[in-house]
């Protein structure tokens, strides 16, 4: 179970809570890992590059859904 924000608004703990809901599961999975045999510095660097490589999405899907919304508002202006 993950215990969600205290509220949907920002706050100021917002992200020592957010930090907080996810150690547990965190803290499984390294856990889990080293039980089958990866060394921390493995899952310590596959974890870094699973963060970047979400970032990068997210920051590449904003940048297509801002062209897009470009383009769709030029055609709306030719009709």
């Amino acid at each position: 179970m993950i215990d969600p924000p205290k509220s949907q608004d920002d706050y100021a703990d917002r992200n020592l809570d957010c930090e907080a809901a996810m150690e547990t599961m965190f803290q499984t999975m390294i856990e889990e890992m080293a039980a089958v045999g990866w060394n921390p510095q493995e899952i310590e660097r596959a974890a870094f590059k699973l963060v970047w490589a979400h970032r990068r999405t997210r920051y590449e899907n904003a940048k297509v859904e801002a062209e897009l919304a470009i383009m769709r508002a030029i055609e709306r202006a030719r009709r």
